[in-house]
């Protein structure tokens, strides 16, 4: 299908007032890294918690079903989907203070990271993960809306670069993970201080608080002043206002559709994959110590690195649709390709693959929601997007019952069908043809 229609022109009492000020390009640089940084961090948080929970799964003192482990990730994610409309709000109403929003977003990762750690009991984990799903929620729509109006006509690059942040920080997370829990190295190894104080992986969670205060720290004293001549919504009723704008475009309601069954698959693996790695041969998985499962994790984030600004500058060049619709088909195959992907290079090929697009397509999804609403209400925007992933709470839930019946293995079934059924229904969304691509 083409990718043809008009840019939608909202014109809501707080766009009105929002008009791009030259100051903008004052310290963009500076803000921009802050951004990069802070979001490096919150998924060093992310990328870890799967596999630490994966580790939790395999705890006798909780002996969690899949379906268990399940629930325990869909808390998390229906947290963070829940509140999200409420950050995109947030992100108007202090617009002009981004970097607060994004310093009490990292403090609070730290804490549930170490509330998690301190779980005696199932009941107690999903409680924990209640508040672990807010914070990445906090994070993304100050974010990304202070890079889209910093660069307009490098939209899809800018916000790629936010995510590459993110997929370094989705490198980092697992491997330091393996290091602080495997005592496998010893006398020779250039790592041989990871046997000395090899943690539990509740004791990684409890230390975490640490570095996510620090860093907290940090990105706000980055980011302050850099956005005090932004304006900002005064009242729910005008956020909400621009909200049924947005919402009266069918563009946007494609793109959330296409996002949430999109997500869905990708939440499975995301929770799923690290357990099949780390789970017993006699129980359908590989067996592999925590290092080996970071190594396999972080080796999927190289590709995204690279393939992030790639995908979002050819998104700016060449239309937002022309990138999704290949991309998405071949994540899908890629998932589906872990059922059949024999320990070893298949293995590892097939991660690599799956790496290069698992959190690419997504920097895409927002560019074009942003193109759509014609650069406006661009927290909104932002939140919406990641509201969609509202279906992707259920997954996990869906898939544990899955591997509970027919083995660990049927999730990657599961993930790459829903992932090729968004793409046909991408196929019937129109969006944009020009809108954000580079002069």
């Amino acid at each position: 299908m083409p990718d043809d229609g008009e840019t939608p022109k909202f014109t809501s009492a707080l766009e009105e007032k929002r008009q791009i000020s030259p100051n903008f390009t004052i310290g963009s640089k500076k803000l921009a890294s802050a951004i990069v940084l802070g979001h490096a961090v919150s998924h060093v948080f992310n990328s870890s918690l799967p596999l630490l929970l994966a580790m939790m799964k395999t705890d006798p003192r909780f002996n969690l079903t899949a379906t268990q482990f399940g629930v325990v990730g869909g808390f998390g994610r229906g947290a963070s989907d829940a509140t999200t409309m409420v950050a995109g709000y947030l992100g108007e109403r202090f617009s002009d203070r981004p970097g607060a929003m994004m310093a009490i977003s990292l403090t609070i990762m730290g804490t549930s990271f170490f509330l998690l750690g301190m779980a005696p009991s199932f009941w107690w984990l999903l409680g924990a993960m209640l508040l672990v799903g807010i914070g990445p929620s906090l994070y993304h729509p100050p974010a990304i809306a202070e890079l889209s109006r910093r660069f307009p006509d490098r939209r899809g690059f800018a916000i790629s670069l936010h995510g590459t942040g993110g997929s370094i920080g989705e490198m980092f997370g697992p491997f330091i993970v393996g290091l602080l829990t495997t005592e496998t190295f010893k006398v020779g190894s250039i790592i041989t201080m990871t046997y000395l104080i090899a943690f539990e992986w509740n004791e990684v969670l409890r230390i975490s608080v640490l570095p996510a205060l620090i860093f907290a720290l940090v990105v706000y004293i980055m980011m302050r002043g850099v956005s005090k001549d932004v304006p900002k919504a005064e009242s729910f009723a005008e956020y909400f206002g621009g909200l049924r704008e947005l919402l009266k475009d069918k563009g946007i309601w494609g793109l959330i559709l296409v996002t949430g069954l999109s997500d869905m698959g990708q939440s499975s693996i995301m929770y799923f994959l690290p357990l099949y790695l780390i789970t017993a041969v006699g129980e359908g998985g590989l067996a592999k110590d925590p290092l080996t499962v970071g190594v396999f994790l972080a080796g999927a984030q190289v590709a995204g690195i690279i393939g992030q600004p790639v995908l979002g500058l050819l998104s700016d060049k060449c239309g937002r649709k022309i990138v999704l619709l290949p991309s998405m088909t071949i994540l899908g195959i890629s998932f589906i390709g872990l059922y059949y992907a024999s320990d070893g290079y298949q293995l590892v090929l097939n991660i690599f693959v799956m790496g290069a697009f698992l959190y690419s397509l997504h920097t895409v999804f927002i560019s074009a929601a942003m193109d759509v609403s014609g650069g406006k209400s661009q927290p909104t925007v932002v939140s919406l997007i990641y509201g969609a992933s509202l279906l992707g709470t259920v997954s996990p839930i869906f898939t544990g019952m899955l591997i509970d019946e027919f083995g660990i293995k049927s999730a990657f079934l599961f993930s790459g069908i829903i992932c090729l059924i968004a793409t046909v229904v991408l196929l019937w969304v129109k969006l944009p043809m020009n809108v954000g691509m580079a002069d």
